[in-house]
């Protein structure tokens, strides 16, 4: 009798704050929400100074997108929970990598050409081995970051290789 009672309490589920997903969620939305005040306390720029969008437009839009972003991924979870895993990927590994080597490219020759190769590095590394769409990403991908920082943000890319043909 005492073995059929322990096995009902095993099969009971926690309840949904003991779950990791919601740990999870809730650790990022807690700090996100920290941050997304903190970005009302920045100062204004005057018009004539500004160039592009306000200073704490872009965090607080960011973060608003972090916080969404993470609410739909707890969604998800609560309808398809996580596996456990023993140890994690080898692609995530080779992700934390390709950060490093982000860093080195954009520091030492161009930011434009390190997004590139992180594109192309990130996709080959999570599956994606067809030449045409890694090509594509890679191109396609930092043309649109260059374009958003540059037009609608109004901030220029630090000098480097590539960008330096496009500013002269």
């Amino acid at each position: 009798m005492k073995n059929v009672q322990k096995l009902k309490r095993a099969n009971k589920s926690l309840p949904f704050f003991f779950k990791d997903e919601f740990k999870v969620s809730f650790v990022i939305i807690f700090v996100s929400i920290i941050l997304l005040l903190t970005t009302f306390t920045f100062d204004v720029v005057p018009p004539i100074l500004n160039r592009g969008i306000q200073p704490a437009t872009f965090p607080k839009a960011l973060l608003v997108l972090i916080i969404t972003m993470t609410l739909l991924v707890y969604y998800l979870a609560t309808k398809n929970p996580w596996k456990n895993e023993k140890k994690l990927p080898k692609s995530f590994f080779l992700t934390l990598f390709s950060f490093i080597l982000f860093v080195i490219v954009s520091k030492t020759l161009d930011f434009f050409l390190a997004i590139s190769a992180l594109s192309i590095f990130v996709s080959y590394y999570w599956g994606e081995k067809r030449l045409f769409y890694l090509l594509l990403v890679g191109i396609i991908f930092p043309i649109i970051v260059f374009i958003f920082f540059e037009t609608i943000l109004g901030l220029r890319f630090p000098p480097g290789i590539i960008t330096n043909i496009y500013y002269s």
